[in-house]
């Protein structure tokens, strides 16, 4: 009881809002900057996960200046001893000194609290295999996602992952060939042998370029590899993440100033057409207020003129001088429009497009592959063939050699007086055991000489990603023609998104049904005709999802379903996550609406204070007294740690606060604190304490036995499941943060964090940091932090630094 009144007038805030992600993200970093100096070091003949977890704890001794637990992570002697010394200290805070001065019960109970709790405890958050489990089991509600698995395949670097999955898919692969089927169940077992076949012949490439030891960054190769897709100018400037990379290269070749004026003149267009809205309609109702809008409307001009055009201006807009004079006279003379600067922007637009400094030259840019790394629109070379030349063609999809093996689905015999047409006429939201989706009626319309047939169908959005998956993987040429409308996270049954999506959905139809594309392509039709038939629809990727899931073996312990967290996030988040990444007008319309802020220098999101940000904590930079939304602030820092954005421009950090804001607000509300502090009050409730012994209890010592130790997985099922895991993580990413990052930015992030939890003596440094910031928080007066020093005082780590630090002191001391 002393222990759960302690915890109740304990303020959690701090802890949970700020220590708690600030450990998270600083052991990001330290993991990161480990990985970084090896990458430097390039050493191929030590062990690379002994030299990451020594050079993981140097790092840490660099930042930490005090501390350093290699010790306790490392040796499980000295492991036991610090738990034993810790569990002293806390049985002398929480026990009546007359119960702490009798040794053989001190001792007894010490012994049970750090080797028969803590220490079994500490070993199974720090397994990696139990992390990877419970990630999934978190996720356990989204499917598994071919694409994402065959991502996770390319870029995976660990052998024995891919070794294991090759293992299981040449199982599958020969219980399918035993397999005596006919009629329609012939194609669905050749679709299925055709996708174990490609993801072996994906394994032994990947196993092989590793091998060799010849692996090579797929953006290097690729921007000197020949022909990249091209995206227009104007394209560029209304994504949000290829506006970056061009507004980087333009920065980098002194033209901001173009790219910047043709921002602020579409953020101005916007402001002026809603202020002279709102202005008639208030005349209509008799209000009067003309001349303070046009004053606005005025001062705001004239601060684009003088910001981009004056001669005073730096830089300055070079453009056509009797273009500016002419600006120029009417601004003094006439009202401003919304159109007023449409004359020079569309000149600025044709500069960028044309001189060869800009646009042109930034197709030969580095800076452009990294675009469509990001746009997921770069093919992975790597897999184009092997080295020598006579490989096969292999960026995407099952190659020839493959399907060799099977009867060549092209031969399928096609009618071509056959007519069809197919459009969505309705949509709807069903529930179904509890889950919510959209429904989507399509007429169907089949028409040959002697009839004609008409039905409906339904499918689901998921049916139709499967679909645009299975012949895209079959007809390589479609990727670049059909785009099915992408997927949204939240507030996907809102009845405007749900009459957009139709209709998108609707144009994605009638391009597939052109009968242009049909002839292109005759295979297709049969595709097409399954995918429309009047029954449940067969989903290509389900088979093998599920042989993805008998990949692991699925948690059995009784959680509780933290999917409802997702369920339950107001419409107010989604709406402000798609404005977030929608298109560039919404955009410009918030540079409009704070138009006046953009005349003057705005300071940089991070003010960077401090030395050197890469050696020292996450949240070092935030100022607990001038910070007014510290959650905020720490979760904002946390996203640089985790996609490495800190070197990314202002206006892209800008967006992450916004959606992190609209995030927070939407979830919280303005009460964030006070919510945290409830439900830590909650957790901590004499109830809920004892409810949590309990369980414990039942889980180590059910029925009053002890239970016995889990034995240990085998490695073939822990690294598929490591492979499950990351599919799972990948697939889970809304689509809201890869268009605003980039795709390649949170594939990369996300397998940084997955990688980081591979490693136990990591993970075990981790759980020592959260404990031992509980307990600074839950017994502040007892000097714990000191404690911890005392405790960690034998790392090797920790003296090396320090005589490091003496030698480099010595010399300046001496003069």
């Amino acid at each position: 009881m002393s222990f759960t009144n302690r915890s109740k007038e304990t303020d959690w805030q701090p802890y949970f809002t700020t220590r708690l992600v600030d450990d998270f993200g600083t052991h990001l970093r330290v993991f990161r900057k480990a990985q970084q100096r090896i990458a430097e070091k390039g050493n191929q003949m030590k062990d690379q996960a002994e030299e990451l977890v020594d050079t993981f704890f140097e790092v840490e001794v660099e930042m930490e200046k005090e501390v350093c637990r290699d010790l306790v992570c490392t040796s499980p002697k000295d492991e036991e001893g610090f738990l034993r010394d810790l569990c002293e200290v806390l049985l002398y805070i929480l026990l009546p000194p007359g119960d702490f001065q009798n040794k053989i019960m001190r001792y007894f109970v010490r012994e049970i609290l750090s080797r028969g709790i803590l220490l079994p405890l500490i070993n199974q958050l720090s397994d990696p295999d139990y992390i990877n489990q419970y990630v999934i089991w978190m996720i356990r509600d989204s499917n598994c996602n071919y694409e994402a698995f065959m991502n996770i395949i390319k870029l995976s670097d660990n052998i024995g992952e891919l070794e294991a999955v090759k293992d299981k898919a040449s199982e599958e692969l020969q219980y399918l060939r035993s397999l005596d089927t006919a009629g329609d169940d012939i194609n669905t077992i050749k679709n299925q042998i055709n996708s174990l076949l490609y993801v072996i012949k994906v394994c032994d490439s990947r196993i092989q370029r590793l091998q060799s030891g010849k692996e090579i960054d797929t953006v290097k190769l690729a921007a000197n590899f020949g022909k990249l897709c091209t995206v227009p100018l104007d394209h560029i400037l209304v994504d949000n993440v290829a506006l970056q990379f061009f507004m980087d290269y333009m920065q980098q070749t002194g033209g901001q100033a173009h790219l910047f004026f043709w921002m602020t003149v579409e953020g101005y267009r916007v402001t002026a057409q809603q202020q002279l809205e709102v202005l008639q309609s208030r005349q209509k109702d008799g209000k009067h207020q003309t001349n303070q809008t046009k004053g606005l409307l005025r001062a705001a001009a004239f601060g684009v003129y003088e910001q981009y055009l004056s001669e005073k201006a730096s830089p300055r807009v070079n453009i056509d001088d009797n273009l500016v004079a002419k600006l120029a006279e009417t601004l003094n003379h006439e009202d401003p429009t919304p159109e007023i600067f449409d004359d020079i922007q569309r000149k600025v637009y044709e500069l960028m497009l044309r001189d060869e400094r800009f646009y042109p030259s930034f197709k030969q840019n580095v800076l452009y592959v990294r675009m469509l790394a990001e746009l997921d629109m770069l093919k992975d070379p790597s897999f184009r063939g092997s080295d020598d030349g006579e490989g096969e063609s292999f960026n995407g999809s099952p190659t020839s050699s493959i399907n060799l093996s099977l009867d060549d689905l092209s031969n399928v015999p096609t009618d071509e007086t056959v007519q069809l047409h197919a459009y969505i006429s309705d949509t709807g939201v069903c529930n179904d055991h509890g889950k919510t989706y959209a429904l989507y009626a399509i007429t169907v319309h089949r028409r040959n000489a002697n009839s004609e047939e008409m039905w409906k169908t339904y499918r689901r959005y998921s049916d139709f990603h499967d679909f645009h998956m299975r012949i895209t993987e079959q007809f390589e040429n479609l990727a670049n023609i059909l785009k099915l409308p992408g997927k949204k996270t939240f507030n996907n049954m809102d009845r405007e998104f749900l009459e957009k999506r139709k209709k998108d959905l609707n144009a994605y139809l009638q391009l597939l049904l052109n009968p242009e594309m049909m002839k292109a392509s005759p295979a297709l039709a049969h595709y097409v005709y399954d995918f429309l038939e009047n029954k449940a629809y067969s989903k290509g990727k389900g088979d093998f999802a599920r042989k993805m899931d008998t990949f692991v073996n699925p948690l059995r312990n009784s959680m509780r379903n933290v999917s409802n967290a997702v369920k339950s996030i107001p419409d107010s988040l989604a709406e402000g996550m798609t404005k977030m990444s929608d298109n560039m007008g919404k955009m410009s319309e918030r540079l409009g609406q704070d138009i006046k802020q953009s005349f003057f220098k705005v300071p940089p999101l991070m003010q960077k204070t401090y030395s050197d940000p890469d050696h020292c904590r996450v949240a070092a930079p935030i100022d607990d007294n001038v910070d007014d939304n510290i959650p905020l602030r720490v979760m904002l820092l946390l996203m640089d740690e985790v996609f490495d954005l800190k070197e990314r421009n202002q206006w892209l950090r800008r967006n992450i606060k916004n959606l992190l804001q609209q995030l927070i607000r939407a979830t919280y509300g303005d009460t964030i604190n006070r919510k945290i502090v409830d439900h830590v009050d909650w957790m901590t409730s004499p109830e809920q304490v004892a409810d949590a012994v309990k369980r414990f209890r039942d889980a180590f010592w059910p029925n009053g036995i002890l239970a016995e130790t889990v034995p240990r997985r085998d490695k073939a099922i822990r690294m598929r499941t490591r492979v499950a895991g990351k599919t799972k993580l990948l697939e889970v990413m809304p689509d809201e943060l890869k268009h605003i990052i980039g795709a390649e930015t949170t594939r990369k992030g996300i397998l940084r964090v997955v990688e980081m939890f591979q490693h136990s003596q990591l993970n075990k440094r981790m759980v020592y940091v959260f404990l031992e910031r509980f307990l600074e928080t839950l017994f502040p007066q007892n000097k714990f932090p000191e404690l911890f020093h005392k405790l960690h005082s034998r790392s090797k780590q920790m003296q090396r630094y320090k005589q490091r630090l003496h030698s480099t002191q010595a010399p300046s001391l001496q003069k």
